[in-house]
């Protein structure tokens, strides 16, 4: 035995063995939980929840279903890991904040924008979203490959056929082992646009790709500032965006003071963080001029009210919110997707054309698998049809027979008929013997022929699958499609010292021993002879201003 077991052990470095475990660890985390596939957009865990909801039948116009229902079938068919992580996904994916076309239909408390918790899984209910339901379209007619789950027991996908850029209209983040993907939201109509030109000229560039696709579209809106950030991270796969919210000011018509309203704010940005950042900065006095502060948001949207001090510049108090507060933030786009099974940086141009590629496959599997059963139907109709030419003869056949085996046979035999057409005529109802139903299947014989004839014409022609996309994508639009938040300006504004400092006149001391004052210029005051003055510099009795003059705080 201890002979045996000698034998058996095999010697290995340690190094070599940590480097090919931590790989293996490294790539289940990179392609099995961590970034999207560039086909569908979505992660191991959003398939596998769409499928699940799928599975059971919890369709778009289907009751909903307890989450806890339906976490329990993600993890137990498909998804082998923890049921908060799948909960969580669930969450995000009905988030109209966190999603740009959310993909869950969610009811009860699903979180806010404020940082809010959701409710238990026990308690919401959900049911997939209508374009979630665009996603898993003709996934019952073999358009992409099923695989065994986990412990071989069923067949998940191992990709959704997908009729929506997903990954582009969507986004997606995540943090895998020596790299993260970070992809920007976008507006579906423009996406789809931007496809459509591309078919339309295969060499297209990303700069024409950008008249149909100008950026980024949060589902937060606010503004972006600088289109050539976006044309770099479009054309290298990465690139920073300058995001801002959107604030403006208001006059107070009982008081006449000035307030600051921000009504949007930069994607992901938690605005009970964001409205303690100002109060905290307010306190530090690193903002002044702000008399305060109230969330006055409700479900019409989001309104924050900054009340000014009187004679205070709104515009320099804007300027410093975006200088000191996440009213202003940086989005790092890193375009990374799994490509061919593999993690790769991807172009506006290389997402597009990826799912393309991926459209025009499960069109061309979804045409073959109806040319097939519609060869199938032909052949059986065929059948029919020499059977009700033959009515007679056929229905004393099978009176006579002692069984269906002997009447099959019989049928084959004397009508030369296949085993599939015999067994669809002694299927046949005694109704389908009318001269309506005879009217009936030849008039489905006709237009069977006809089809057949109109998919292989497809499957011969590269063009018109193309055109069935581009048909496809335009219907996706003209039901989904909805006008875009996110304003873009075509400058990145800087914001200056100067930006953070009211404007105004000071008047500049310089003393004969070198002290320096400033004084706003308000400070003096004219006045006529016999007035009393007022004292605008002191200085001590054996010093005196050598220097006076007046200059701008700007210049």
């Amino acid at each position: 035995m201890e002979a045996t077991l000698k034998q058996q052990k095999i010697p290995v470095y340690i190094e070599d063995e940590m480097r090919q475990s931590y790989m293996d660890y490294a790539m289940s985390v990179i392609i099995g939980r961590a970034l999207p596939d560039v086909r569908d957009g979505l992660k191991p865990v959003h398939r596998r929840i769409l499928y699940a909801m799928y599975d059971m039948g919890n369709v778009w116009n289907s009751p909903y279903k307890k989450s806890a229902r339906v976490v329990g079938d993600v993890i137990g068919k498909y998804h082998p890991h923890g049921d908060v992580a799948v909960y969580d996904s669930i969450v995000r994916m009905a988030q109209d904040f966190s999603m740009r076309y959310p993909l869950v239909d969610g009811q009860g408390n699903f979180g806010s924008i404020d940082g809010d918790p959701p409710a238990a899984m026990r308690y919401t209910e959900i049911r997939m979203d209508q374009l979630a339901g665009e996603i898993l379209a003709d996934l019952d007619k073999e358009t992409v490959d099923f695989i065994p789950n986990y412990d071989d027991s069923l067949k998940e996908p191992t990709v959704l056929p997908s009729r929506v850029p997903n990954l582009l209209v969507n986004g997606s983040s995540g943090i895998a082992v020596g790299m993260a993907t970070n992809i920007p939201p976008h507006n579906l109509g423009e996406v789809v646009d931007g496809i459509v030109a591309m078919v339309e000229k295969p060499d297209i560039s990303v700069k024409e790709l950008m008249k149909y696709i100008p950026g980024p579209d949060f589902p937060t809106a606010g503004f972006i500032h600088g289109k050539e950030a976006i044309a770099q991270a479009y054309a290298e796969g990465r690139g920073i965006i300058q995001m801002r919210g959107k604030a403006f000011t208001e006059t107070v018509k009982r008081t006449g003071k000035e307030q600051i309203i921000i009504s949007e704010i930069p994607y992901m940005i938690n605005k009970v963080r964001l409205i303690e950042q100002i109060a905290g900065l307010v306190q530090e006095k690193k903002i002044e001029g702000i008399s305060d502060l109230r969330d006055e948001s409700d479900r019409d949207g989001m309104r924050i009210v900054i009340e000014l001090k009187r004679d205070t510049v709104a515009e320099v108090v804007i300027n410093q919110l975006y200088k000191h507060t996440a009213l202003q933030e940086s989005f790092g786009v890193n375009m990374l997707a799994i490509v061919d099974g593999r993690p790769k940086l991807l172009s506006l141009k290389d997402a597009l054309k990826a799912f393309l590629d991926h459209r025009k496959e499960v069109v061309t599997r979804r045409t073959a698998y109806d040319l097939r059963k519609a060869e199938e139907r032909l052949h059986i109709l065929e059948g029919l049809k020499i059977a009700l030419d033959h009515l007679d003869a056929v229905i004393a056949l099978i009176r006579r027979s002692q069984d269906p085996k002997v009447a099959k046979e019989g049928l084959i035999q004397n009508f030369g008929l296949t085993e599939i057409q015999a067994q669809a005529i002694l299927d046949m109802r005694l109704q389908r013997l009318t001269g309506l139903e005879r009217e009936k299947i030849l008039q489905e014989h006709k237009e069977t022929v006809e089809l057949i004839a109109k998919l292989k014409a497809i499957l011969a022609d590269e063009k018109e699958i193309y055109r069935i996309i581009i048909e496809e994508l335009k219907d996706i639009k003209e039901r989904y499609g909805d006008p875009r938040r996110t304003q873009i300006l075509a400058h990145t504004e800087e914001i200056s010292i100067e930006d953070l400092i009211v404007e105004e006149d000071m008047v500049v001391t310089i003393s004969h021993e070198g002290y320096i004052k400033r004084n706003p210029v308000t400070l003096y005051r004219a006045q006529r002879r016999g007035g009393k003055g007022k004292i605008g510099t002191t200085t001590r009795e054996e010093d005196f201003v050598e220097y006076l003059f007046v200059a701008s705080t700007h210049s």
